[in-house]
């Protein structure tokens, strides 16, 4: 299904991507094997091999790193850059994913994988193709909030949905070029992370496993005729079916109890990477399903492979290697943080690495070749869930504390958001440092009180198998976040700077020394890379999460980045962005651009209530019960929304019952993002009306 606006287009096949010379320019160090395979090796993933003028994959070019060599950009120049073009979207819910641009074309997807393709230099559009997908998916839509990227390869663009479907489409009209359904209709698994494309495969992973008994997995097709090509289980099924494969059985000996029943997990939701050098692709998985061991796994073990990086052959996706970083993983500690791909100089040798910061705290150096450890230190500053990893057995040295024993409540830092999280950081060869978007935060860990007896909850907003913090315990100090300089050789800080709120968005470094970043508080920033002196920033009236990118049209440098912001809760920045009245858009800068934004209203919308409407506090206690199981991941603890969705105490929509009950149980909505939840009687609904009533009327008192 899905519809397509075409208007003439000015993208243009690749042709040449990879010529001899060009490998040399991107820096790989490749093997003759390599090298031999062709162009179809590395179509689409090599934006440094073009000197930067093109941005065709998430992470850039094949090495995933977030980082450009044009420099046209730079100390000297920085003080022109200006808004060059900028477009409105109209798409919902959300709009933080990152852009592709190839031969003078800019291709984005937001909201759920709506398409849309435009003049990179102007900000024509050319065409839209928006697969309808709330339509379609069901109950998968109570688990994500859109997409985060797309990919490109000879003269297509790919996108996953989050019913579970990976779209093909023509570059140039933005026509359905074939569908492969990749997930079950409702087995619980969902779409919001980019595809990866290699050698004419296009691949896709999922997410779910914070929701549903989900077993984890990724899958290869055919780039151009959407034909399976091969599928890798993370973690191993039921043995009485027998195992798809030798990893699978040496992996089912990592778990014990019946963990299948709970699907274990591991799923590959977002970070991915190709390496042509070793023909291998990387997957980073996540949490266990659910995520406490004892539920899962009850006498122990590392229950591989979760939260794990995973090389796998690109040619067949057998196994070759594979790295846990939390091995009986049981915080949502995930490894689908970026895994970037660099050469670096170790003791006085040139390593082939893998640079990867996990949720966990810790930045990890492993060798790509044999997926060995090489070094691994803290990048935050409080990390207390283990006190090192043991660089020879690349083991963490755990804190006994950080399993809550016996049924006790541990503070544990990070928290699940992690001490890096979705949001992309960036290395720069030129400085030799990565450039994180470093979070502080901490969490109450304790089990649930029907351990033995736990058991998935359908419809429930997540199922994690921990259960409610004591009310007397409380994480110290205040979540925080900075943008951080590291340097992956030494493993230790080179500079930081302090940033507003308890997140901001991804990064982009170049070879002008620059590193580019949005943050909560309504900004775009470019920050000088080798210093981090503020060096440029420009009012985007609305927070970004998105990662920027840049490349080239007709020699000119522009950078690309799309605003909104993205939360389910309070951000800690000055002010929240409304979901209605919040800016999102694409905005494209160049030297001495042109274009300015309209002014922007600050006020935030009112909240709203009904004098007249009687609060009944059992049923208010009730709906905020039936609020924090299934509403609160959208809109936000207490009703305070922080952008992913509207705020209720501020929609005149919960006012009257019967719009209520339309939205909620006849889902009429959906088209818009919001999920349909026709199990809801009107007793509930009711109890919702009365909770959201008695928040909006607290927030109104002086």
């Amino acid at each position: 299904m899905g519809r397509a606006m075409r208007k003439p287009a000015a993208a243009t096949r690749i042709a040449g991507m990879m010529m001899v010379a060009s490998l040399a320019l991107a820096g790989c160090g490749r093997e003759k094997s390599a090298v031999d395979a062709g162009p179809d090796a590395y179509a689409g993933q090599a934006a440094v091999s073009h000197g930067g003028r093109d941005w065709p994959g998430y992470g850039g070019d094949w090495t995933d790193t977030h980082y450009s060599p044009l420099a046209e950009l730079n100390a000297d120049t920085i003080g022109r850059l200006n808004l060059a073009w900028s477009y409105d979207i109209d798409t919902l819910p959300n709009a933080f994913s990152a852009p592709l641009a190839v031969d003078g074309v800019l291709y984005f997807g937001v909201g759920y994988s709506v398409v849309h393709a435009m003049d990179a230099a102007t900000g024509t559009l050319l065409w839209k193709y928006d697969p309808q997908a709330p339509e379609i998916a069901g109950q998968k839509m109570r688990s994500a909030w859109g997409i985060r990227g797309i990919a490109y390869w000879e003269g297509k663009i790919f996108t996953g949905t989050v019913d579970g479907r990976l779209l093909a489409l023509d570059a140039k009209t933005g026509k359905l070029l074939w569908s492969a359904q990749t997930l079950d209709k409702d087995d619980g698994r969902y779409i919001s992370g980019p595809p990866w494309v290699f050698k004419g495969k296009v691949m896709i992973g999922h997410g779910g496993a914070d929701f549903a008994p989900v077993r984890g997995y990724v899958t290869a097709y055919d780039a151009n005729t959407g034909k399976q090509a091969w599928r890798f289980y993370t973690v191993p099924g039921n043995p009485a079916d027998g195992f798809e494969n030798k990893a699978m059985e040496m992996a089912a000996k990592t778990w014990t109890g019946d963990w299948w029943k709970f699907g274990g997990g591991g799923t590959a939701w977002h970070a991915m990477a190709y390496d042509p050098k070793y023909n291998r692709v990387y997957i980073g998985t996540g949490n266990g399903a659910p995520w406490n061991q004892k539920i899962r796994s009850p006498g122990g073990g590392d229950n591989l492979f979760l939260c794990s990086i995973i090389a796998l052959d690109a040619d067949t996706g057998e196994y070759v290697w594979h790295y846990q970083v939390n091995p009986g993983e049981t915080w949502d500690y995930n490894a689908a943080m970026d895994i970037e791909l660099a050469e670096l100089t170790i003791d006085g040798q040139k390593r082939d690495v893998i640079l990867h910061a996990p949720k966990n705290g810790f930045f990890y150096v492993i060798d790509r070749k044999t997926g060995k450890l090489v070094s691994a230190e803290k990048f935050v500053p409080t990390v207390t869930w283990a006190d090192r990893i043991d660089t020879q057995t690349g083991r963490p040295v755990e804190n006994p504390e950080a399993r809550f024993p016996d049924g006790q409540a541990a503070i544990l830092f990070p928290s699940p958001v992690g001490a890096h999280s979705v949001e992309a950081m960036s290395y720069s060869p030129k400085t030799g440092l990565v450039y994180i978007p470093a979070i502080e935060q901490g969490r109450i860990y304790t089990d649930p009180p029907d351990l033995a007896g736990w058991q998935f909850q359908k419809g429930q907003f997540i199922n994690n198998g921990i259960g409610k913090p004591p009310a007397d315990l409380k994480v110290p100090g205040t979540p925080s976040n900075v943008l951080l300089a590291w340097d992956p050789v030494a493993q230790k800080a080179r500079w930081s700077v302090p940033l507003t709120g308890m997140k901001n968005g991804g990064t982009l470094a170049t070879g002008g020394n620059l590193v580019f970043q949005g943050n909560v508080e309504g900004e775009l920033a470019a920050y000088a890379a080798d210093s981090g002196k503020k060096l440029w920033s420009f009012d985007a009236q609305v927070g970004v999460m998105a990662q920027p990118i840049t490349y080239q049209v007709k020699g000119r440098q522009y950078v690309t980045v799309l605003t909104g912001w993205r939360s389910s809760g309070p951000s800690g920045a000055a002010h929240d962005w409304d979901y209605h009245n919040q800016k999102r858009r694409v905005l494209t800068f160049a030297l001495d651009g042109k274009a300015s934004l309209p002014p922007f209203d600050r006020t935030p919308l009112p909240f709203v209530d009904d004098a007249a409407f009687v609060i009944d506090p059992a049923k208010a206690a009730a709906g905020a019960e039936l609020y924090a199981q299934r509403c609160i991941i959208c809109h936000g603890p207490a009703v305070k929304s922080g952008g992913a969705a509207p705020d209720l105490r501020k929609s005149p929509m919960p006012l009257d019952i019967d719009s209520l009950t339309a939205v909620l149980h006849d889902g009429a909505l959906v088209p818009n993002g919001m999920p349909q939840f026709p199990e809801f009687t009107p007793a509930q609904i009711g109890t919702l009306q009365h909770y959201i009533r008695q928040q909006a009327r607290a927030a109104l008192k002086p």
